[in-house]
């Protein structure tokens, strides 16, 4: 590899990773000289040699922040499109105002080189740590300017595994909302799961079974169905589980839209709810959730706390305090409507 990087660019804190056997979060302490980081003096040679072989040089926005402190924080988000980062953004916000501190908003909506782009200039301005915030719950790359300040992933995990998170524990709100099922009642309860792939499917999934064998109720694979997260998508699923010699009692919904979809579904049969089959959602879209009739009961996810509890690992980290474990999960509370 060249002094300046694979086709021409100039060096990346992963290029120096790379040539150091090293994570680039280690590549970024070291360089930025974080204190309490505990980084073994021949890793730190091994880094800094790595460093000066390849021509790396610091941005902008990492020399003004080992220069001094700023009252900013940075939070990237894909704000255009996304309902749910407004609360994010405002959990952020008002937790760094309580510290004293001011958000600066990116768009990381374009991606790629323009995302990065988006990220320089918030570096630029001297942030002293970034945000990087996603709508659904999901594992990212980040461009490798990221990790050249403090920085924290809300709402999703980094693929490489180095970078801290605040996530949502899809786990316990799949159990919460499926116990909330049980408490009234129901044994027969079907499922109607999101892409098997997405970490919000596998959590919400794991916690429907781990509340199903804690009551010693069995799980039936022909109660557990997959859909689009539609309307569409719930009402196909929910006329699949309703079709069925025994149907359910009740339908938990991987999401809202799909509750949305469920609820034609049972209506179109002549079915009451709660009164034949009782529905819970997630997700706690406000638009649909408090309008639907009756309203549902749904599971929220924490947007704001997640933003709240994403600064306050920022804070930590910008302070020198390596985070104590590197992704930390928020409870999705049961907000209590009238489908059950």
């Amino acid at each position: 590899m060249s002094a300046t990087g694979r086709s021409g660019r100039g060096a990346t804190m992963g290029d120096v990773a790379e040539r150091a056997s090293v994570s680039r979060t280690t590549v970024s302490f070291v360089l930025n000289d974080r204190p309490g980081a505990g980084i073994p003096a021949e890793t730190r040679r091994r880094v800094l040699d790595a460093a000066a072989a390849l021509g790396y040089r610091p941005n902008a926005g990492a020399r003004a922040l080992a220069a001094r402190r700023s009252d900013w924080y940075g939070i990237v988000t894909e704000i255009v499109t996304a309902p749910f980062a407004v609360e994010v953004i405002k959990g952020a916000h008002d937790r760094a105002a309580e510290r004293g501190k001011f958000l600066l908003i990116a768009s990381s909506e374009s991606g790629g080189a323009d995302e990065a782009t988006e990220i320089e200039k918030l570096l630029e301005q001297r942030a002293e740590g970034l945000i990087y915030a996603a709508t659904w719950h999901r594992a990212v790359r980040v461009p490798d300017v990221v990790r050249e300040v403090p920085a924290v992933l809300v709402n999703c995990f980094d693929a490489d595994g180095t970078l801290p998170s605040v996530v949502p524990d899809e786990v316990g709100g799949g159990r919460r909302a499926t116990q909330r099922l049980l408490d009234a009642g129901h044994q027969r309860i079907g499922i109607i799961t999101l892409d098997p792939g997405m970490p919000a499917s596998v959590g919400r999934l794991q916690g429907y079974e781990a509340a199903l064998s804690a009551a010693q109720v069995a799980i039936d694979s022909r109660l557990v169905v997959a859909a689009d997260a539609t309307a569409d998508g719930g009402y196909s699923a929910a006329n699949q589980l309703l079709d069925l010699d025994v149907p359910p009692t009740a339908i938990f919904c991987g999401n809202d839209r799909m509750a949305m979809g469920a609820y034609d579904a049972i209506k179109e049969r002549g079915l009451s709810i709660p009164g034949d089959v009782a529905v819970v959602g997630f997700d706690n879209q406000e638009v649909i959730a408090a309008y639907l009739r009756p309203r549902l009961t749904t599971v929220a996810l924490p947007f704001q706390e997640m933003g709240a509890r994403g600064v306050d690992m920022l804070a930590a980290i910008a302070a020198g305090q390596p985070p104590a474990v590197s992704s930390t999960t928020v409870d999705c509370p049961l907000l209590e409507r009238s489908s059950v």
